[in-house]
């Protein structure tokens, strides 16, 4: 069984959680690794790395394939919003190669990577959604800043990045400026420039509890589990502390979502409780910053990858340990 995982950046934990699998269900076999920068902590650690082209280049379907071909690849991976949609679009490509792309399809992509059409889907599925606009002309004449505040997000964003924080409307003007010149300095720009008008939402900040969800599909888009976690930290866009909980309200949300998106494999979704409202304000079809918690209270998702792709008999995919967990932070030497 050799895997390849894309875009991998400082996953390195997805590395060891894949070589406990392997242990414990006989296999042998290589973790492969591309990054477009060598120097992370995952690229150390994988048992071969390779440095890939950016998503963008001409070059970035051919170098994976050929590395699929030359390390005889079984199961390919992504890390990385950018690089969904460049796989599903080349998805037929691998499969020819006998490769499984755990991968959703472009529909299902389009929905996670752009904030504004993730939106527009809630609405039609008849989930909250926070006062948004995309133009600027129209949040300065309609947004009400007696009463609220404004988030400014990229349309085509991950992670933390160029995200602000406006009270009023002279903030905002500036603000929409520096997101704008954020993104363009950013990897963010190569989806952004697609309509760099329409590329930074300002949304009414929902003040509530944030929880974050895995939601984890087989390989035809059948729901097999939601975990919850509810989150006390975050750390450069990621969750550094959560909890583990039971929370039958959000879990009916997961599968509501799981069962509309049909998607395939881990959506990763951000949840803010406010006022009996469960405010959807992320999803990642990816494994995202928090399965680490989903990973250790038991819901060994990465396995079950393993065993649908192989035909093997599904694990158990329920919650094992309810609780509180927090990462660490640890030195790796980079090779």
């Amino acid at each position: 069984m050799n895997i390849l995982l894309t875009s991998v950046g400082r996953r390195a934990y997805i590395i060891d959680y894949l070589r406990d699998i392997y242990k414990d269900l006989g296999l042998s076999g290589n973790i492969v690794a591309t990054n477009s920068d060598m120097n992370t902590t995952a690229m150390s650690v994988a048992d071969k790395a390779f440095e890939s082209p950016l998503i963008y280049d001409e070059d970035y379907i051919p170098f994976l394939l050929e590395i699929c071909k030359n390390e005889k690849i079984d199961i390919l991976i992504s890390l990385f919003d950018i690089d969904l949609m460049i796989l599903a679009k080349n998805k037929a490509e691998f499969e020819a190669f006998g490769v499984k792309v755990i991968v959703s399809n472009e529909d299902v992509i389009n929905i996670c990577n752009d904030k504004f059409e993730m939106l527009e889907y809630l609405k039609k599925i008849n989930m909250p959604v926070p006062e948004t606009y995309l133009d600027l002309d129209k949040a300065l004449e309609y947004a009400d800043f007696d009463n609220k505040t404004y988030i400014l997000k990229p349309r085509w964003g991950m992670g933390s990045l160029s995200i602000f924080e406006a009270e009023n409307k002279k903030e905002l003007e500036v603000l929409y400026e520096k997101a704008k010149r954020s993104i363009q300095k950013s990897y963010l720009r190569f989806e952004s420039n697609a309509d760099m008008n329409r590329a930074i939402l300002i949304q009414e900040k929902i003040k509530g509890d944030e929880f974050g969800l895995d939601i984890f599909n087989d390989l035809e888009g059948e729901n097999l589990s939601v975990t919850v976690k509810r989150k006390y930290a975050m750390r450069s866009g990621e969750t550094d502390i959560a909890e583990v909980t039971e929370n039958s309200e959000l879990k009916a949300v997961g599968k509501k979502i799981a069962k509309s998106l049909s998607h395939i494999g881990n959506l990763d979704m951000d949840i803010l409780l406010s006022d009996g409202k469960a405010y959807i304000i992320d999803m990642n079809a990816r494994f995202g910053g928090g399965y680490p918690f989903t990973h250790n209270a038991g819901v060994n998702e990465l396995e079950a990858i393993i065993r649908l792709c192989s035909g093997k008999e599904l694990n158990d995919l329920s919650v094992k340990k309810y609780g509180l967990f927090a990462k660490e932070i640890t030195m790796v030497e980079l090779k």
